[in-house]
Order: structure tokens, then C-alpha cells, then sequence
């Protein structure tokens, strides 16, 4: 049986009734638009990446980011449309809020890098793990040992070094030491923060792409905050930043971008000498 077609004929795309639109509570908006056309329309105007969505326009600028279609038997399209948008009420609509998840844990560190081997560190008791002998931080005097074929030279715990001034590290020798014999690691704290957000510049892509390896004394990079302002938003011991932008990627969302990055928390802070700032 012939089609008898009645009233619109459908050669462009048709708006249906209704309409979705969902705010994830950071700035990105989501939203699915339903339309109809003749198998024969030409549909691109609708669900071309970057169409424009016709409703929410008051919440903020919305694109096509992908479609679906479906046919019935009457050879009309069912086309279903998603849109992505960052709400205009969040920096103007330029970007979203990052959603952050944090990771502490423990990870295995060279003794002698311990921020109490040499000296008292803030927080400890006692005495330093192998201090400085008799001498100073600067000029270390340790007490000689008799070994085959010479002499080593011995600080606290029975940590050994080769010159009596310190310089190479042997390791802990001296068996009555027994929490410390033949150690040479021991666990660090270590903090990492990671997060997404979107944006609509590909300058803030680019500008945190060239901070990586980075350091930073705020919770920012690139005037962007990465870490929220209750976990801190000053990271310094002394002059050394705390912060360092460990990785990012992304990837194109609709007419967005999409940030993913790492951030790592060093709490004795990164060398200036070895990691710039950002």
C-alpha cells in the first residue's frame, strides 16, 4: 500500500514536544532534544556537532554532541539529539567547576630522604635516624669504625658512611639495631588529588598542557583552581611549593573540552632547583 502523506510533508527536521535538560551541579549542562523529519530531509542543520539546541537558552549556550535515529514504517526519522553546555552562571560560561577526588597513601622512599635522617624533623621525638655525629648539619663528624681494609664511620642507629664527614651513605650495619638493620626504605606519605572539568577554551587546554612538571604554591595553575579551597588554598614549606601538575589529558566533548589532570602533594615541598614553577 502506497503512503498517503497528510499536513507537514517533513522535509526539514520537526521540534517534538518536551525536552530534557540536566545540570550536573559543577556547570556542565546536559540536554536531549526529540525531532522528526522524512527519511529524505535533510537533517544536518539538527544533528551536526555544534547545532545549536533550541531549548535552555536561558541557562546557557548548548551544542549537538551526538544522535541517534530510528525509522518507522512509514519512513519517518526519529531523530534524538544530545546537547553538552556549561552554564553561564559559572565563570560567564567559559568553564566548569573541576570535581575532585583525593588519594593518601604510603609509598616507598630512600631512607636517607626521610625529612628526619639528619636532623629533627617538626613531629618526631628522640633522636635523628643517623644525625650528624658530633659535628653539624653542615659539616657532619661520625665516629670511626675499624673494618677490613680500613675504616668506616658510624652515626645514630648504626647507620654507617664512608668518609667521616658523611658524604656516601652504606647503609645500617650494626646488628643490635634491629628496627633499623639492613633497611634502606622506609614509607612516605604520599597525597595526590585528581579531577575533570569542561571548558570552551582550548587556551585553558593548552595553558595547563605547558604547566606539567610544574609546581605551584596556591591550589591554582594557570589562574585555574585544581584543588578546592577546603583542602587549602596555600601550599609552601618555606619557599618550596607543595603542589606539582603531575599529568593531564583531554579530549573534544561536543563543542567542549574535556580537562582530566593529576596534582600531587609533596609535603616537605618541590626542589626550584629541579621543578619550575608554573
Amino acid at each position: 500500500m502506497a503512503r498517503i502523506d497528510q499536513g507537514n510533508a517533513l522535509t526539514s527536521p520537526i521540534q517534538q514536544p518536551g525536552g530534557k535538560i540536566q545540570g550536573d551541579g559543577y556547570g556542565l549542562l546536559t540536554a536531549t532534544v526529540v525531532w522528526k523529519a522524512d527519511e529524505s530531509a535533510a537533517i544536518g542543520s539538527v544533528i551536526n556537532r555544534g547545532s545549536t539546541c533550541p531549548i535552555g537558552t536561558g541557562l546557557g549556550t548548548l551544542t549537538a554532541h551526538k544522535y541517534s535515529i530510528s525509522y518507522d514504517a512509514l519512513d519517518i526519522a526519529t531523530l534524538t539529539v544530545d546537547y553538552v553546555g556549561i552554564d553561564s552562571s559559572y565563570y560567564s560560561g567559559a568553564r566548569t567547576e573541576p570535581q575532585i577526588t583525593g588519594s593518601q597513601g604510603l609509598t616507598s622512599e630512600n631512607i636517607t630522604a626521610h625529612p628526619n635522617f639528619f636532623s629533627l624533623a617538626t613531629g618526631f621525638t628522640g633522636a635523628p635516624i643517623a644525625g650528624v655525629g658530633t659535628g653539624t648539619l653542615a659539616a657532619p663528624v661520625y665516629a670511626t669504625k675499624p673494618v677490613t681494609g680500613g675504616f668506616e664511620y658510624e652515626g645514630n642507629n648504626g647507620s654507617r658512611f664512608q668518609e667521616q664527614n658523611g658524604n656516601k651513605f652504606l647503609g645500617f650495619k650494626v646488628a643490635e639495631f634491629n628496627g633499623y638493620y639492613g633497611k634502606t626504605n622506609y614509607l612516605a606519605p604520599t597525597t595526590s588529588f585528581s579531577g575533570h572539568f569542561y571548558t570552551t577554551n582550548a587556551a585553558n587546554v593548552t595553558g595547563l598542557r605547558d604547566r606539567v612538571g610544574k609546581t605551584s604554591a596556591t591550589n591554582q595553575f594557570n589562574s585555574i583552581k585544581l584543588v578546592p579551597d577546603y583542602v587549602g588554598t596555600t601550599f609552601v614549606n618555606g619557599t618550596k611549593p607543595q603542589l606539582l601538575l603531575a599529568q593531564i589529558s583531554f579530549e573534544d566533548f561536543g563543542t567542549l573540552y574535556k580537562v582530566q589532570y593529576e596534582v600531587r602533594y609533596n609535603r616537605e615541598g618541590y626542589e626550584p632547583a629541579t621543578y619550575a614553577a608554573s
